[in-house]
Formats: C-alpha cells, structure tokens, sequence
C-alpha cells in the first residue's frame, strides 16, 4: 500500500497504519488502514481521524513560560530550557536531589522512556519517577511477575484467539475501546463460548447475545470472588489438568484450600451472579480446555482495584488450574491499554525499574546498567515512589518540590484529582511537555512543545510484546522539538554524566545493550530488521529469532515453574453495608470516541461532536427512587467528603446494575469523574482505586450546571 507505514497513536493494539501526503483538508496526510496482523486493515474512529491533531488550530508551537504576572507568554528554547535547569539547580541545592520528580506516560516511544528514565537517574540523580502506566498495567504486571516470573501483557500473539473455542473477558470493554479487537473473538461467539464478565452490559457483554455466550454481571468489587466460585467448581468437579499442574506449577495445595469456601451459591450470595451460570461458565471453560482452545483475558476493570494483583492472580490461578498457559490449548493474557504501555514499563520509566525491566534493587542490573550508562553504580538511586505516592508529596516540605511531566495529564486523569492539581500549584517549580495546552499544562510554569506521532521516528511494544516501527511521515512545526533533543539540552545545560542521544535509532541501539540479558530483552533487535518487517516479540537475545509464544518449555521462574498463589476475598464490603437510597458504586472508564484523559480526542470535532460530554449511566429503577429524568443533571460526590462534586447528565440504562453508577473519566473541570475517585492503593502495585468508589448521586439544580 502506497504511503509511510506507520502505526495508530492510540491504544496498544497499534493498528497499521498508511499515511499518504495530503493537499486539501484538516490534515496533512490521509489516513487508510493497512494489513497488519492485529487489525487486518480496520481502524476505529480515534484511529481515522488521528492526523487532525497535527495541524490542530489550538496545538503549542512555541514554548511557553510563565511571566510576573502569572500569565502564559511565548519564549525561545533557550530561555525556556535555562529556567528549567536554573530552577532544578536552585531546587536540588537546597532540598536535596529527591526534591525533583519526573511524570512519565505509556504513549512514549520506547526510546523517550528510556532515555526519560536514563535522564531521572543520571542527569537529575532523583529516585522519584514514575509514570501514567501506574494507573493501568501496575496489577497485572505484578500478578504476572509473581505467578510466571514475567510480565508481557499477551504471551501469545493476538491471532491465536481467532481458533479460540471459549474465551473469558474479565473488565474489558474492547468493543469500544479497541474496536478492531473484536474481530478475533468470532470463533468463540460463533460457538457460544464467549463469556463477558462486567456488572454493566457494555457493549462488549452484547456480543454475547443470541446465543453468542454468557455475560456475568457480578456486584461491584465482588470479581475476586466470582474467580474463586469459578475456580472452585474446577477443583470439585475434577476439572482440572492434573498433569499439567504437577509438572509445571507449584502451590496447588494452597489454592485448592483458599478455594474450597467458595461453592456457586455461596458466590451467587455476594456476586448476585447465579449459581448455575457459574457452574456453566466453569463447565464450558473446562471443557474447551480440554478439547478445542480456551482463553482467559482480563483488563483494567479487575485491576484498578486496591485488591487488583490479587485479582488478576485469582485469573491466572484459574488458567493454571485449567492448564492453558505456556500450552498449544490456550493461555491467559492481560491487555495492556496506552500504546506503549507495555515497552513504556520496561525500560526505566517505573520507579523501581531499570531497562529491560530489570529490578532497580539488584545489583547484578545495576552493575550491567552502570556500565552501559558509563557512570558509578552507586550514583544509580534506589527505587523511588509509585504514582499516586509521588503526587501525594508534590509541595511538600520533604517531597517533590518541582516536577517535570512528559505525556501525561495527571490533573484530569489521577484519582482525587483535585488534590493532585492543588498539590501542582503548591510546586515551586512545573514543567510539562506536550503538544497541546493540556488541563495539566496550563498550571505548568514552562510548556515545551513536543513533536506527535507522524513527526517522529521511533519504535512501540504492543499489547503482544511485539516490538514495531513509528515513522516520520510528516515535518513537525518549526518551534517543537522531540523529547530526545529536549533532554539531551537539559542534561548538557546540568551538565550530566553519560551521553543524551538526539537521534531515536542511536537511543534504541544503547537500549538495546542496556536491555540485554534482562527480562525485556531487546539485544536482538535493530531498526534495520523491522524496516524490513521481520516480527519482533521480546525477549528477542542476540542470535534468537524472538518469543511470539512465552512459556512453551518452561517459566521464567529459575526452576522453571509457574507459582499459583492462594488468594483470599473479603466476605464483607458493599453488599453487606445497606447504603443509603441515593449511595452507589462509581466505575469509571472510557467511551468509543474518546481515549485517556480526552487531552487529544476533545479535540477531534466529530468525536467531541458525538460525546461532547460525560453521562451518568444509571438504572432506571435507580433514577426513578431519586427522581432522576434521563438528561437531568445530577451532582455526585463521596459521602462525607470535602472533595469537590462532579455535575453532568444521566443516561438511563438497563444495562447497569441498579447499584452502580458509570461515568467516563476523559472530561475536566466539574467534569471529571476522578474528582471523586479515591487515592486508595493496592499495596503490592500501587494501583489506584478507580472502578468502586462509593459516591452519593442526587439531583442538581439548574443553577447548578455547569
């Protein structure tokens, strides 16, 4: 196909891409969807519409300081770089070299995180970086690594579930937030055997009807449960792959004992899901395992929870019981949400994370790293804080006093957001790079305008571990720059140690040396391989041809073997608290037309045109108790909290449990649903508590709307 074959800047599907010169319209290029295996030529509409932004009227060319009277004004690169390095000067001489933190996002390119990360450590020398992919990947990567020894979002390649007979999704709407996705479900539709776990009918869970398969509308926060029940008629019914287990796994014992509590009605007691569609489902998987090709998935609505690694291993553990990892029968995968969510937790951008996903605590990676970077190893700092941590601190006396943020939103996207945007004006100094004056830049101090994604050359890591070329198809604007040239400026103006390469593949060959013998081994990759489109699943050593299929002869644990890890569930919590009338669980997440914190896709007028603003969807029985119309404003709030309201519309819908209220999370201002999501964590992970906070709807007045 004629045009730069590149690759969509949204999700981590990374749907091929052609883009062809254009000469009238909003863009400088035409976009057509190109053969490649996860998306075979589809686009969603964020994807056909992606080359908008690059000539968008409100995009920053120029960078941006702020002036002694508070207000934005236009400044030279030289200016504006100097008084980043004079206030991280100013800030570390006085608080110390912790005092300066680093915000990454999982939209980089693996070449921005890394050297992103490399700038953290080196030029800054501060512990405290870490990045958006703390919001959404942190469960199921520590799940992973505990139970496989490794995390790679999907083991396999995303065709293998085009021979799927059974395939069970746990939290993820992909019909609409990865809509090419849904294309490699249809054999298990076909069969009956998709099973949709989600305590709203998404989208997704409408695949299932006529017949398609089952949809599970457990009660909020009640997953973990759901997966034990599950796992329990396994065990009982004699389910299980005896062989399989005793010679690839070890911890059966436990995790038959932590199940055994957990028969179908005592599940159906506190899901709400019926015994016999437990039973069913568990049967259906078993059997598909057995004979044909079964699947289990789980996505971010059973990992943004404060008990999400937990969750996630109670799905592996089911996988395992079942025999399907590492098998020819099926297998079990997470999927990784921002582009390069998955290379953008590999290579540096983690608080406790050194390239090739090694761990920042040992000292065999931070000997190997040291050297590659050509600096001490002891000059290397330890792990630092996870995210919501990290924002906890900003404008504390002992915390981040200044902060640099590099493809992030924090100030819409983070829980309690207004608690991070007041601790962001607190700052002494902010510092933002992106392309457009983002609900977070415009509290910044300096914007430096940064290159999009037809501007760059680079590479991405999939949602499979695949690793993929991002080409320049386009001339940037003269005033904006590439991260790469913004860092290697700073870290010659602080006058760092090592070496801040400019151009992308120089970057990807030191990655290459500083991943290798890592997890994440990149070693055996150049630029010049997938120029010529060779396939590239880490870990891909020297001399190897790469890992399309991890697990096949063994784990990465050093004996070889999977660790099913006993987890256990509280019997207590939402079903047993008897709320108020007007007292429901908030989920929050995304719609078709929009994606993250809606920084680009607000942008986009038909997406806006079409979502212009988030509804409350809640249950008609629900509505009518509170006196709700459909398109009423409501005000939501956390009871007993001084945090401030979110305003918007309801939407009725049956399609919700009548004590759950949805509401995505891509608008700003009275808006934005993360005003009321909690700073709670997981305490392995980090990860914050976004899909069950307990929140109060009542109606608003009409003065009241925004």
């Amino acid at each position: 196909m004629a045009g730069t074959a590149t690759h969509c800047p949204y999700c981590s599907l990374q749907c091929g891409m052609a883009l062809a010169p254009s000469s009238d319209g909003p863009a400088p290029v035409n976009v057509s969807g190109r053969d490649f295996p996860t998306s075979r030529g589809g686009l969603c509409r964020k994807g056909w519409t992606a080359a908008e932004l690059l000539r968008h009227p409100e995009r920053v060319t120029e960078p941006l300081v702020r002036d002694e009277r508070g207000a934005l004004r236009t400044a030279t690169w030289d200016e504006a770089l100097g008084r980043v390095a004079s206030e991280v000067r100013r800030i570390q001489a006085v608080h110390g070299p912790d005092a300066v933190g680093v915000f990454g996002g999982g939209g980089l390119t693996n070449e921005k995180a890394y050297l992103l990360g490399k700038f953290a450590r080196v030029a800054l020398a501060t512990s405290r970086i870490d990045y958006n992919g703390r919001f959404c990947m942190s469960s199921a990567a520590a799940a992973g690594n505990r139970a496989f020894g490794i995390d790679r979002g999907l083991p396999f390649p995303l065709t293998d579930l085009d021979a799927a007979d059974a395939v069970l999704l746990l939290g993820s709407n992909v019909a609409e937030t990865m809509p090419p996705f849904v294309q490699h479900l249809e054999r298990a539709r076909a069969g009956g055997g998709l099973i949709v776990v989600d305590p709203r009918r998404s989208a997704t869970a409408q695949l299932t009807d006529d017949g398609a398969g089952r949809h599970l509308a457990p009660a909020p926060h009640t997953d973990l449960i759901l997966l034990l029940g599950l796992a329990h008629v396994v065990v009982n019914d004699g389910l299980l792959d005896s062989h399989y287990l005793a010679q690839r796994t070890r911890g059966l014992e436990s995790v038959i004992l932590s199940v055994a509590p957990w028969w179908p009605e005592r599940v159906q007691g506190a899901t709400g899901v019926p015994a016999e569609l437990i039973r069913a489902a568990a049967q259906r998987l078993a059997k598909s395992a057995r004979t044909g090709s079964c699947y289990i998935l789980t996505g971010r609505g059973v990992e943004q929870h404060a008990d999400g690694t937990d969750t996630v291993t109670a799905a592996i553990n089911l996988a395992l019981l079942l025999g399907l990892p590492g098998s020819a029968r099926g297998g079990y995968g997470t999927l990784t949400g921002q582009g390069n969510g998955q290379g953008g937790r590999e290579h540096g951008q983690k608080a406790d994370q050194l390239p090739g996903y090694r761990k920042i605590t040992d000292p065999a990676a931070r000997a190997h790293v040291a050297e590659v970077w050509g600096v001490p190893e002891a000059s290397i700092p330890g792990p630092g804080l996870p995210a919501v941590e990290l924002l906890r601190t900003l404008g504390m006396d002992d915390g981040v006093r200044a902060l640099l943020v590099h493809g992030a939103n924090v100030v819409v996207s983070a829980p309690d957001a207004s608690t991070v945007r007041e601790g962001l004006r607190r700052l002494d100094f902010l510092a933002v790079c992106d392309f457009f004056l983002s609900e977070t830049a415009r509290e910044a101090d300096v914007v430096l305008p940064v290159l999009q994604w037809a501007e760059e050359e680079g590479t991405m890591t999939n949602l499979e571990g695949r690793v993929l070329r991002r080409r320049r198809a386009v001339e940037p604007p003269p005033g904006a720059r590439s991260e790469l040239w913004i860092l290697n400026r700073l870290a010659e103006l602080l006058e760092a140690p090592s070496s801040f390469p400019t151009d992308p593949q120089a970057v990807f060959e030191e990655l290459r040396a500083a991943s290798s013998g890592g997890p994440a081994d990149y070693s055996g990759i150049s630029y010049q391989m997938l120029d010529a489109g060779e396939e590239a699943y880490w870990p891909y050593p020297q001399g190897s041809r790469g890992t399309p299929r991890l697990f096949r002869e063994r784990f990465a644990h050093d004996d070889g073997r999977a660790r099913l890890v006993a987890v256990r569930a509280s019997t207590g919590g939402w079903a047993s608290a008897r709320p108020r009338l007007d007292e429901f669980q908030l989920a929050t997440g995304r719609l078709l037309e929009h994606y993250q914190s809606g920084a680009q896709t607000r942008r986009v007028s038909t997406l806006n045109d079409a979502q212009p603003e988030p509804r409350l969807q809640i249950h008609p029985a629900a509505a009518e108790r509170l006196r709700l119309e459909d398109g009423a404003w409501a005000r939501v709030t956390r009871p007993g909290s001084a945090v401030p309201e979110v305003l918007c519309r309801t939407e009725l819908s049956v399609g919700i449990r009548p004590d759950t209220v949805f509401l995505p999370f891509h608008f700003p201002g009275l808006a934005a649903a993360n005003q009321v999501t909690e700073a709670r964590t997981d305490p392995i992970s980090g990860m914050p508590e976004f899909k069950t906070t307990r929140v109060l709807v009542q109606p608003a007045m009409r003065e009241d709307s925004p």
